[in-house]
């Protein structure tokens, strides 16, 4: 699969989780993003391939995660620091994601 074809496949996922996820060099950058495999495990597969390690602050299983993160990343905009990385609290990421949450379907409520 071709890079382009990996994108699109990310942007119109259906099912997975989209996550809020901290590093243990950055307190106050978090990362933002969305995963179709179980957050805890991607966590660990990141941290295996960096220096300093990746853990999940929260994590939401939901339908089309890559909207739900684009949707975060906008209100995030301003913060962004680079990529998928915004410099906001953990807290305040976990804050804008729940917020979010009354706005979809999870998949617990189905």
């Amino acid at each position: 699969m071709n890079t382009t074809e990996s994108t699109t496949t990310r942007q119109h996922t259906s099912l997975g989780n989209v996550y809020v996820m901290t590093h243990s060099f950055f307190s106050d950058v978090v990362k933002i993003g969305c995963t179709v495999e179980d957050p805890d495990e991607y966590a660990k597969s990141l941290s295996a391939k960096t220096i300093g390690e990746y853990s999940v602050a929260f994590s939401l299983q939901c339908d089309n995660p890559c909207k739900v993160k684009k949707q975060i990343k906008d209100h995030l905009s301003a913060q962004k620091y680079t990529q998928e990385f915004y410099q906001v609290s953990p807290e305040m990421a976990v804050k804008l994601l729940r917020r979010e949450t009354l706005k979809i379907p999870n998949l617990t409520s189905l």
